[in-house]
């Protein structure tokens, strides 16, 4: 399933990568406050949006190498 996500990602070109790590930036925000507060209900998907952006990061990173 990973290397169908990550054919996925490479598809994507740089400006639809940048902007889904702007959402994901803001979703994360949003659930460390959610977390701290008391009212985040779904752990897993704090560590969901970190892997996301951690592959957004990669992606990104070996096409300017």
């Amino acid at each position: 399933m990973a290397n169908k996500e990550a054919e996925d990602m490479r598809a994507k070109s740089d400006d639809e990568l940048k902007k889904r790590l702007i959402e994901l930036k803001k979703s994360q925000f949003n659930l460390r406050f959610q977390k701290a507060s008391g009212q985040l209900e779904d752990t897993s998907q704090f560590l969901k949006v970190r892997r996301e952006i951690a592959r957004i990061k990669t992606t990104l990173a070996g096409r300017t190498a």
